[in-house]
């Protein structure tokens, strides 16, 4: 796929087609060549940002199969809002022109586990991981309010927290999905199998039936 803006339901069908080849054990690897480097040193168009995990085993550009130039990532434990992450996102759609945001957690994330075990046994950590944690918290205690306990729902309820607190406390952003310049995805990614799977879904309307639009 060329790195130029594009829609953001062709981003977002971009990625998850690139995840299905890497599911399948059958990656491209474009763009990662002397010519695309050579391309892209006086300027860069990737086509969405991605705000993820820090957790080692969700490298973007791998399991999406994507290559230099394609991703403006972003990467926090527990992908926790703060404002330099909400400027690094501003950025990538304003400046770069990106036409998709992601969201992207994981199943086994220790940043939710973290704090679930600070809502449910009172295990606070220190240091500054217990920001992150503090963070996580609100996304546990709301899925613990609808009855839902599971690891995978807690895990949803936070990729749909963040999602949600990244359109309200961003007005650049929410301007931006509601004239229908930006989409903005929530995707949780299986550890095991290597798959990416929706869960909400904001201004593109192709993903609406099958995703909470919350």
């Amino acid at each position: 796929m060329a790195s130029t803006p594009v829609s953001p339901a062709q981003a977002l069908a971009a990625l998850l087609t690139g995840n299905q080849r890497f599911v399948a054990g059958t990656p491209q690897h474009p763009h990662q060549d002397a010519a695309r480097r050579a391309e892209l040193a006086p300027v860069q168009k990737p086509f969405a940002v991605l705000l993820g995990c820090s957790d080692s085993r969700l490298a973007a550009e791998i399991i999406f199969d994507q290559g230099l130039g394609d991703l403006f990532v972003v990467r926090t434990a527990g992908h926790v809002l703060g404002p330099e992450v909400l400027g690094s996102i501003e950025y990538g759609t304003s400046v770069l022109d990106c036409r998709l945001v992601v969201v992207l957690g994981h199943d086994s994330c220790g940043a939710v586990a973290a704090a679930r075990a600070a809502v449910e046994d009172g295990v606070a950590a220190t240091g500054y991981v217990r920001d992150v944690v503090e963070r996580v918290t609100p996304s546990v205690l709301a899925a613990r309010a609808a009855g839902l306990t599971a690891d995978s729902d807690l895990i949803d309820a936070h990729i749909q927290h963040t999602v949600d607190l990244l359109l309200d406390r961003s007005r650049v952003l929410a301007d931006q999905v509601a004239s229908g310049h930006t989409g903005v995805v929530g995707l949780a990614y299986q550890l095991a199998e290597g798959s990416a799977r929706l869960v909400t879904a904001h201004g593109i309307p192709t993903a609406s039936s099958t995703a909470h639009t919350g």
